[in-house]
């Protein structure tokens, strides 16, 4: 009982938010109904005490019974997975943000272990080019170092928020495209209305409410009622000598993954 009413302390600081300004309208009384549900959705999921392979993304999504694959209107041309909670509110902030003529895509969503394992250890052994064209094999030969420059998008497997079914980045993976035009549009929309749907984002400029962790991420947003959930389990049960099984890993413990990585998120993402 005591769990499920802080789940409902939690979700709670997202929705009240959401008020009217005078008399509602058609479309504020659409959007409400859907946050009810939304809330009625997340209320009724089971609320797991999260075992170790889930944290770590040790599992295959395709057969996880609270995971479904995104339907197509709502993401680019791969198949992709994601918690049924998570699609659900997702769909209502996309409903939202389309009859304000936002379009809202999930370019990723659900990855695992095994998918985090290939995006890092390309990047490690310089079959990826980091975001500036460095090949990190060849001009890094410290391991710590070349760990951090990798570190500043890409998550070492077993770490990633991806993991867990309720992180998404939307639209595009530069930063560039949301400082003007359409993008920054995009941008301003989330900002304004994400948390009414239970979304924050992790990964704001970093020396504004965190100091530690990835680069500044405007794509990246997280269903928080779920996720905060998995970040106090990360905080309690994960430790930096779990991190292993992939190239690299060894520099885990010296860069303290747990604290500045996995725990280094926005004050906005974080149970207050």
């Amino acid at each position: 009982m005591r769990i499920k009413l802080l789940h409902i302390l939690l979700i709670s600081q997202f929705y009240m938010g959401f008020s009217f300004k005078g008399q509602p309208t058609e479309q504020d009384l659409s959007i409400t109904k859907q946050l009810e549900e939304v809330k009625e959705a997340v209320l009724t999921s089971s609320i797991q005490d999260w075992d170790i392979d889930y944290i770590m993304g040790k599992f295959d999504p395709a057969k996880h019974p609270d995971f479904m694959v995104i339907p197509v209107e709502y993401r680019d041309a791969e198949v992709r997975y994601i918690r049924k909670d998570v699609l659900e509110a997702f769909i209502a902030m996309y409903d939202a943000a389309k009859k304000d003529g936002i379009n809202l895509k999930i370019i990723s969503a659900t990855r695992n272990f095994d998918n985090q394992k290939r995006i890092w250890e390309n990047k490690w052994t310089g079959a990826t080019l980091l975001s500036d064209g460095v090949n990190a094999a060849k001009d890094i030969a410290d391991p710590v170092n070349r760990a951090v420059q990798i570190l500043r998008y890409s998550s070492m497997p077993g770490t990633s928020r991806h993991h867990w079914g309720t992180d998404i980045d939307l639209n595009n993976l530069n930063s560039k495209y949301f400082i003007s035009g359409e993008g920054l549009k995009v941008y301003i929309w989330l900002v304004n209305n994400a948390h009414n749907y239970g979304f924050c984002r992790p990964y704001s400029v970093k020396g504004s409410d965190r100091y530690t962790g990835y680069n500044e991420e405007q794509w990246h947003w997280s269903y928080f009622p779920i996720a905060d959930q998995l970040t106090q389990a990360a905080k309690t049960k994960l430790t930096n000598s779990m991190i292993t099984g992939f190239k690299g890993a060894e520099t885990a413990e010296t860069i303290d993954m747990l604290n500045n990585y996995i725990l280094g998120i926005s004050t906005a993402c974080q149970a207050r």
